[in-house]
């Protein structure tokens, strides 16, 4: 089997899907980058992309032109070899560096082999990687964002619950004083009670002081772990902040490629390891990471396209619970289940997706 041919489309499509009816409607614009890759015997496979950021900027024509670029250079290639076609393309763009829109790039292509491979021997990817349990927990995120007051925290946490999750993300970062972001959690807590796990983002807007003082105030309600805490290139003060805390430290969501992921490990930065699909390189790369974590004793979360993730993380023996972000949930036909508070793993070949037409039609630039 060769790939013959791709076709890459940039869709731009709304930010977020309101995950209860409580929430306020979301606003703004995303740029996705779709990718088909054809192969000689008729055989599909999809893989997906995204330029950080709100709106349509030039980094998303940028990124499409580099999948392109990629997918020309792989033509002729056996996309039932994934590892020799990837690390052929690393080799033949070295010279660009190993993060940012290349790896972002490489990170569609990497993924429409997979669902190639799947889909030419009738396995679901999630089978290709070993397999491991068909249902994986899945918090809400999304829904309780930094620009939600207390009243909204109070409301939109029960309905979550009352939709089904047993888990669900908030933020702090962006009060002015630590009393108000510890009132954030409480407020929190005392509204959805203590059954429910609450994790709680900080995107790096603290320093390692602020991470350790807070972190400290915030132990009482019980946070099922609090995330990039600090730069996430910080590893000693990563460090500093998970040995000072009884609070699980999660980070790598910002992290580009697999070699960054050595140093929060075995620097012992981290309790929990967050994989995001499209920055780390693709499936071959993620399940890389995954099995670093697992030689440390670390469980892994996902980070976004939980329709994509539920593959991964059900394959894995250390996998914790998958991001139900809905950025994605427009693409596509259809969606896993969710089913009390799980994410089940589709039985088709492959991905188990394929792209909406509807959404190509109304979003396709």
């Amino acid at each position: 089997m060769k790939i013959v041919k791709s076709a890459v489309q940039i869709l731009h499509a709304p930010a977020d899907e309101q995950l209860v009816d409580v929430q306020p409607q979301a606003g703004g614009m995303r740029a996705f980058v779709t990718l088909k890759i054809m192969t000689d015997e008729g055989i599909e496979g999809i893989g997906v992309t995204f330029a950080p950021g709100l709106g349509l900027s030039p980094l998303a024509s940028a990124l499409g032109s580099i999948v392109e670029a990629l997918c020309g250079l792989a033509e002729g290639e056996d996309p039932m070899e994934i590892e020799s076609v990837m690390q052929g393309l690393r080799q033949k763009t070295s010279g660009s560096g190993p993060g940012g829109l290349l790896t972002l790039a490489m990170s569609a292509v990497d993924m429409a082999l997979w669902d190639i491979k799947g889909k030419a021997l009738n396995q679901s990817v999630w089978s290709l990687l070993g397999g491991y349990r068909k249902r994986v927990p899945t918090y809400a995120s999304g829904a309780l964002m930094r620009p939600m007051n207390l009243e909204q925290l109070a409301e939109i946490g029960p309905a979550l619950a009352a939709k089904g999750f047993r888990q669900m993300k908030s933020q702090m970062g962006a009060e002015n004083t630590p009393d108000k972001e510890v009132l954030r959690m409480k407020t929190l807590r005392e509204a959805v009670g203590d059954d429910i796990d609450i994790m709680c983002d900080i995107n790096q807007l603290w320093d390692v002081n602020q991470a350790t003082t807070i972190g400290k105030r915030v132990e009482e309600y019980n946070l099922f772990w609090l995330e990039d805490v600090v730069a996430h290139d910080d590893y000693q003060g990563l460090a500093r902040v998970a040995d000072s805390l009884v609070t699980p430290i999660a980070a790598g969501e910002y992290v580009y490629g697999i070699n960054p992921f050595r140093q929060l490990i075995e620097n012992r930065s981290i309790d929990i390891v967050m994989i995001d699909l499209l920055r780390v390189g693709g499936i071959t790369e993620w399940r890389k990471v995954a099995g670093m974590a697992e030689a440390f004793n670390l469980p892994v979360v996902s980070h976004l396209i939980p329709e994509i993730h539920i593959q991964l993380m059900g394959a894995i023996p250390n996998g914790l619970t998958v991001e139900y972000m809905p950025w994605t949930l427009k693409l596509w036909e259809e969606i896993p289940d969710f089913i009390d508070g799980c994410l089940e793993v589709p039985d088709k070949p492959g991905l188990g997706l394929s792209f909406s037409e509807r959404a190509f039609k109304e979003y396709a630039v």
